[in-house]
C-alpha cells in the first residue's frame, strides 16, 4: 500500500468500514446511516434539526431524508424547540434509544478491535495524521 496515494487509502479504507458496518446494521434491521444519526443525536437533551446536518456533514436533503425515515420507524420524534419558537428538537423515543445502543456497541466493538491490534503509538500518529488532513482541508490549504 506504500506505493498507494493517500487519497485512495483514506477512501478505500472507509468504504471497507462502510461496507462493514452496513452488514453489522442490516442484522438489526438497519443501515449504516441510522444508526450515525441516531448517535448524532444528544439522547438526553435531544438536538436541533438544524445542527445535525453539519454535525454529521450532511445535505439537508440527504438527512431529511434520513430523519423522515427513522421517524416513520418510531425511532425519533419532532418537538418545538423552547429556547426558538421557529426550531425543532430531535429526540429519541424509547425504540430510538434502543437502536442508538446496537449502534454504539458496533462503533464501540469496531474501536475494541482495532485498539487491540495497533499500538496506542500508532494509533496518536494516525489520529495526529487525520487532524493534519482535516486542517489543511478546513483552512483549504491544499488548492489555493
Amino acid at each position: 500500500m506504500k506505493d498507494a496515494t493517500i487519497d485512495y487509502v483514506l477512501r478505500a479504507t472507509w468504504q471497507a468500514v462502510a461496507r462493514m458496518y452496513n452488514e453489522q446494521a442490516k442484522t438489526f434491521d438497519s443501515t449504516m446511516a441510522v444508526g450515525f444519526t441516531l448517535l448524532s443525536i444528544d439522547p438526553k437533551t435531544g438536538t436541533p434539526s438544524t445542527a445535525l446536518g453539519p454535525k454529521m456533514g450532511m445535505e439537508a436533503t440527504s438527512l431529511s431524508r434520513i430523519l423522515k425515515s427513522i421517524e416513520d420507524k418510531g425511532l425519533i420524534k419532532r418537538k418545538p424547540n423552547p429556547k426558538d419558537g421557529r426550531g425543532v428538537l430531535i429526540h429519541l423515543t424509547n425504540f430510538g434509544l434502543e437502536k442508538r445502543k446496537d449502534s454504539k456497541d458496533v462503533v464501540l466493538r469496531f474501536n475494541e478491535v482495532v485498539r487491540a491490534h495497533v499500538t496506542d503509538e500508532k494509533l496518536d500518529c494516525f489520529y495526529e495524521v487525520m487532524e493534519t488532513i482535516n486542517k489543511l482541508v478546513a483552512e483549504k490549504n491544499i488548492y489555493k
